[in-house]
């Protein structure tokens, strides 16, 4: 029998959101003020770091791409690890939502209502290149593109898209998330309260 590791070893496993949201309590810098007693950060560093880190997704497999969507949460590739646990049922406790496949025409109200029902914040990942801009399907039936009916953060390319490609899609969505403008870097931060001590 065979030893392969499981997928997600701490090789394999990349960073869940930036730099600016998550701190290396490796680096000297950060372990020094650790030591002291002393970390600093912010409610919103704190609020992004959770959003990330558990993300609820509501379903919307449409096609062949939900296939590989329903894969993600299988053993082999197991989503659980990089915070999605759950497919919600409900748009109400879904934060993200996965459009993967083509979109009709009489669809296209009914996945407006339910990102509508979806409560703030909330993001849209475009699972295949038929729900990211109509696929071979270049007809008056269908809708081309996800983003004429709701914003897209996420768009993950392919026909239809492996779970890995998801996997990425889920990543890059998480740095999104983790990542808000104004927010200063770990780095920023003790030099400005190296600055801050230096003054008083």
């Amino acid at each position: 029998m065979a030893l392969i590791p499981p997928p997600g070893t701490p090789a394999e496993r990349s960073a869940r959101t930036g730099a600016d949201v998550d701190w290396d309590l490796r680096d000297p810098e950060v372990s020094d003020f650790v030591n002291r007693g002393l970390l600093l950060t912010t409610v919103d560093k704190v609020r992004a770091w959770a959003q990330a880190s558990s993300v609820f997704p509501a379903t919307f497999g449409l096609a062949c791409c939900a296939i590989e969507m329903m894969h993600t949460v299988a053993p082999r590739i197991d989503i659980a690890r990089f915070g999605a646990e759950v497919f919600r049922a409900s748009p109400r406790q879904a934060d993200l939502m996965i459009v993967s496949g083509r979109v009709s025409q009489k669809m296209a109200p009914v996945l407006r209502h339910i990102y509508e029902q979806m409560l703030e914040p909330k993001w849209v990942i475009s699972m295949g290149a038929c729900a990211s801009s109509g696929g071979v399907f270049n007809n008056y039936a269908l809708v081309q593109g996800v983003d004429k009916i709701v914003p897209v953060d996420v768009y993950v390319p392919g026909c239809p898209p492996r779970p890995e490609g998801l996997i990425e899609g889920f990543q890059l969505l998480q740095t999104k998330m983790g990542s808000s403008k104004g927010q200063r870097s770990s780095k920023q931060l003790m030099a400005d309260l190296e600055q801050e001590k230096a003054q008083s």
